[in-house]
């Protein structure tokens, strides 16, 4: 048996500890070849970027950052005859099965090349938290940790000067990262993707917030968040965006943070200052939880081609490692519900 395993779209914490994973069951424990595609799809439309990956190379990537086999945003659903490529490559490599890991692009093409044939298996990687099916993308618990820890250094410093502070997070269509790493930061404001947020509110509770005696204020605005300004043209949406599409059709994101920081102050009239965690929250080395759920995915992902149940992606439900059709994950998003930030609410102001 072959089994091939890539990393498709953005990097975090934990792909070389599913990698590791994959490695030491598929060759220590089943005596098969594992066969690493560099640069996600990519290395299975371009000669020259696969190569069997040995038990050594994994020893000691446990808790390293980024991945082993690169990484790229290649959608092989937007060259002509991309798939035929694929499946073209995989039977010249002599791969039985693939393991796709990565988020909700990834897995979308892994879905559709199953139905082209090809025997895949996912894994859910996503910062975000936001693909259907699991409780738990790896990657995200860490990333929560960064923010938070970012949130608690920049209030010693907001507090000290009396400022608003604006931390803008990742999060383009689910807020998960913005909800739990601002709860667990203690914020004043989560601003998210799923609900529009009006500015004259915004500024009216920091107000309030403000003269009741707290002279400090930190809000948390996840990249994709809607917030609603009154302009000379009537309301409209403060949203931003460079343009660029990558090859899945996703806008570049990131920016809202300073502008939201600029309209606060002219509000207000308190000074703003912004900070944009940015890449910082999907780098470094993954933390204990991620580490254990990462190693788990990846032993199941082996398990999965052991029963030949192809086309499925393995998920966490409870504490209980499953897996789900990769049919009912494609084109879904998992978003944060109205009650889950009702409760982050009851401490806002």
């Amino acid at each position: 048996m072959n089994i091939g395993i890539l990393t498709g779209g953005g990097d975090c914490p934990g792909l070389n500890a599913v990698i590791r994973a994959v490695v030491v069951k598929a060759t220590k424990h089943n005596h098969w070849r594992v066969t690493g595609i560099l640069e996600g799809w990519r290395g299975l439309m371009k000669d020259g970027l696969a190569r069997e990956i040995l038990l050594p190379e994994v020893s000691g990537i446990l808790g390293r950052g980024g991945t082993i086999l690169k990484t790229s945003r290649t959608n092989p659903g937007k060259t002509p005859g991309g798939y035929d490529e694929v499946l073209s490559r995989s039977k010249k490599l002599g791969l039985d099965a693939v393991i796709a890991i990565g988020g909700e692009d990834t897995l979308g093409v892994a879905s559709a090349l199953q139905d082209h044939g090809l025997n895949v298996i996912g894994v859910p990687k996503t910062i975000d938290n936001d693909i259907v099916g699991t409780d738990y993308c790896f990657g995200f618990d860490t990333a929560v940790n960064t923010v938070m820890e970012a949130i608690d250094r920049v209030r010693t410093t907001t507090e000290s000067h009396k400022r608003v502070m604006v931390v803008e997070v990742m999060g383009r269509h689910a807020g998960w990262i913005a909800l739990q790493g601002g709860m667990a930061g203690g914020a004043d404001e989560i601003l998210l993707p799923e609900r529009e947020s009006d500015l004259n509110e915004i500024c009216a509770l920091i107000k309030r917030r403000h003269e009741s005696g707290k002279d400090f204020s930190i809000v948390v605005v996840a990249e994709g968040a809607k917030v609603s300004v009154d302009g000379a043209s009537g309301k409209q949406t403060m949203i931003l965006q460079d343009g660029k599409l990558d090859e899945f059709g996703h806008v570049r994101l990131g920016g809202i943070g300073q502008t939201l920081s600029e309209q606060i102050e002219k509000c207000t009239g308190y000074e703003t200052r912004m900070v944009m965690l940015g890449h910082v929250q999907r780098g470094g080395s993954p933390l204990a939880f991620d580490r254990y759920l990462c190693t788990r995915y990846g032993i199941e992902a082996v398990r999965l081609i052991e029963r030949k149940e192809y086309g499925k992606m393995v998920c966490l439900r409870g504490n209980q490692i499953s897996s789900i059709p990769l049919s009912e994950v494609a084109g879904r998003t998992r978003t944060v519900s109205e009650e889950l930030f009702q409760e982050a609410a009851l401490f806002f102001g």
